[in-house]
């Protein structure tokens, strides 16, 4: 942590004396826009984040699309499964981003929430999900930036 950025400035950082933040991404199938954030920000922090993803009418398999698209960027999700939201899920993390899951995601006082307006990339080819992928990517570097200061200066 550097000296401008400490818990009581940065309340995403407060825990982060304790343990790792750990973020929940959601959305309705868990099958594209979830599992790329997850993915994405498990590669790009390194680990230093937990990751978890979830929806809350999971999808059979994770979009193919999205793995193509995921694959391209060299990480691979070809092995990823929907997952079913559960209040314990959200409990245990520190921030819950939300893709599109409406009012059927918990609230718990303490979270910190983002809704994140992307485009969905279910019925889309590759060409279709690379603008949502990036965009997600994006937003992920922040998030980053936000939860672990020093070490986005670094990258």
């Amino acid at each position: 942590m550097t000296a401008e950025t400490t818990p009581e400035t940065n309340p995403a950082a407060q825990n982060m004396t304790t343990q790792r933040p750990s973020v929940l991404f959601v959305c309705v199938h868990n099958a594209g826009r979830s599992q790329m954030a997850a993915a994405y920000l498990h590669h790009l922090s390194q680990g230093r984040i937990e990751v978890r993803s979830a929806g809350s009418a999971p999808g059979d398999a994770v979009n193919l699309a999205a793995v193509a698209a995921m694959a391209e960027e060299g990480i691979d999700i070809s092995a990823n499964q929907p997952q079913v939201l559960t209040d314990e899920a959200v409990q245990d993390s520190d921030v819950v981003i939300t893709m599109g899951c409406g009012d059927a995601c918990p609230f718990y006082p303490g979270k910190r929430y983002e809704d994140w307006k992307l485009e969905d990339p279910a019925g889309q080819g590759i060409d279709g999900v690379r603008p949502i992928r990036n965009e997600i990517k994006t937003r992920i570097e922040q998030l980053i930036s936000e939860l672990l200061p020093a070490v986005a200066t670094q990258n």
